[in-house]
């Protein structure tokens, strides 16, 4: 027996606010709210337990009343799938992420932060 990874649960103060802006940066859509939280995921792919197949995961934004107190744990990588990574760094920084450094260095991978502050990477050398 084995799991599926289905669902990234992501603590914060506005959920609706920052599923907007994950829905602009992945091309998703709002597929639950429910008790202040928002679910968000692919509009192109059916969630299912006989699907067979990759599932792209949904993510879940759950009100908490503390702010973000140090670097994540566990981040998203995005890759851009019609554009350069420096054009897609642009859009998402126009959608309200900002540049972080975390230590990273010189990459060839961008590190941001969403409207609430979790980094995260655009890559540019790796696609999907």
């Amino acid at each position: 027996m084995t799991s599926k990874f289905t669902e990234l649960a992501i603590d914060c103060a506005d959920p609706a606010g920052l599923a907007r802006f994950w829905c602009a940066v992945l091309g998703y859509e709002v597929q639950a709210q429910e008790e202040g939280g928002v679910a968000i995921g692919s509009p192109a792919v059916p969630e299912g337990k006989d699907r067979p197949g990759p599932v792209p995961p949904t993510l879940t934004f759950l009100p908490v009343p503390e702010g973000k107190a140090a670097k994540n744990r566990v981040h998203i990588d995005v890759n851009p799938t019609d554009g350069e990574r420096d054009d897609e760094v642009r859009r998402l920084l126009d959608l309200g992420a900002r540049r972080v450094d975390v230590g990273q260095g010189d990459t060839d991978w961008v590190v941001l932060a969403d409207p609430e502050g979790n980094e995260f990477c655009v890559l540019g050398s790796r696609h999907p």
